[in-house]
């Protein structure tokens, strides 16, 4: 840690994108000892092109030369294989829709990072996500992104909350033009840069990806039933269908058919009408809460069940072990398992979990 009189000292996950980039600018104009760090993750197919690329890692070390800043690269891949991409053909195979960017945070940028920069004698892990901690005496607050529109506090919900006092979150407080606009002052390479949208280690599909490194029988053609058991038609796996899913079905029923479930042990994907794919309620796992305890008797929050969602009012009650179940004031659209549920009170976020199934 720093020593009277000297900087703070923090690391900089840098992506190679803008966003990452201009967070190490500012802190060091702030005035911190900056490090600037790759996680190299991913060297398989899907790495051409896409978040933490080669091409991607040379252009932070280039942002790194132009700020003056020691650069290393981290060799993270094995991890990242065992915690996320595994995990990720293994909720398919499950019948789940997993979530590798929320699990990459949770396990990997503050988690295994985190402790490698407490080994480095670091004060701070600074990433590029548009969110805010803000410090209330001795208690860190996690809060959504001044930018609507870029807000990643969904992905970060599940992030340990006793790591919160040691990362940091600078462009939070900017929307994606003024750091677009901060990167070209500081002359950075990366200013005008495309953002990367997919995930980086899936180069075409996730149904492509999963078919390639899983077997079972969820990879199988296979059924396409109602909740009754009627046949209505054949899939081509049932790993490669999702909750809410309407497109690809080539189901002659006359009216819009959705994904209900997905049941990849008996290789069924179950349809149903649009009415069937909304639920008063769910349950979570891997519950993950910021501050004070979730009471025994349950709060009120909203809460989001996907990224580009809105929060919904929800009243949260804690289970057995890391479990909760929400019950939504509405029934809500497509509760898929497998993704993050994360829980708000305005702008903070006061924790998140794992979509473990839906509920009556």
């Amino acid at each position: 840690m720093s020593t009277a009189g000297a900087p703070s000292r923090v690391v900089v996950a840098m992506s190679g994108g803008v966003d990452s980039s201009v967070t190490a600018a500012l802190l060091q104009e702030q005035g911190f000892d900056v490090i600037g760090v790759t996680m190299r993750l991913w060297d398989g197919p899907g790495n051409e092109g896409g978040c933490c690329s080669v091409d991607d890692a040379d252009d932070a070390r280039r942002v790194a030369d132009r700020l003056g800043i020691p650069f290393y690269v981290l060799n993270y891949a094995e991890p990242f294989r065992e915690k996320v991409v595994d995990n990720f053909v293994d909720e398919y195979l499950a019948g789940r829709t997993p979530n590798p960017c929320a699990r990459c945070n949770q396990f990997i940028k503050f988690d295994r990072l985190l402790q490698q920069v407490r080994d480095l004698g670091a004060d701070y892990l600074a990433t590029g996500h548009y969110a805010r901690i803000e410090r209330d005496g001795e208690r860190s607050r996690l809060r959504t992104g001044r930018d609507g529109d870029k807000d990643q506090s969904y992905f970060l919900a599940v992030t340990p909350a006793a790591e919160l006092d040691s990362i940091l979150f600078p462009v939070g407080g900017y929307d994606k033009h003024q750091v677009r606009e901060l990167a070209a002052r500081y002359e950075l390479v990366t200013a005008d840069k495309p953002e990367s949208q997919d995930i980086c280690f899936v180069s075409r599909s996730a149904a492509e990806f999963v078919a390639s490194r899983g077997a079972g029988p969820g990879l199988e053609p296979g059924e396409i039933v109602d909740r009754a058991g009627n046949v209505l038609g054949e899939h081509r796996g049932a790993a490669y269908y999702t909750v809410g899913q309407r497109r690809g079905l080539h189901l002659a029923a006359g009216r819009p058919m959705y994904v209900v479930a997905v049941d990849t042990a008996a290789n069924r994907v179950v349809v149903g009408e649009a009415d069937e794919i909304f639920h008063a309620a769910m349950e979570v796992e891997g519950l993950n809460w910021f501050g004070d305890p979730l009471p025994e008797g349950g709060r009120e929050a909203e809460v989001k069940v996907r990224y580009a969602g809105k929060p919904v009012a929800a009243r949260v009650e804690p289970l057995a072990g890391d479990r909760a179940r929400v019950t939504f004031a509405e029934p809500v659209r497509a509760v898929t398992p497998g993704q993050v549920a994360a829980f708000y009170s305005g702008d903070e976020v006061l924790g998140g979990g794992w979509i473990a199934e839906a509920a009556a």
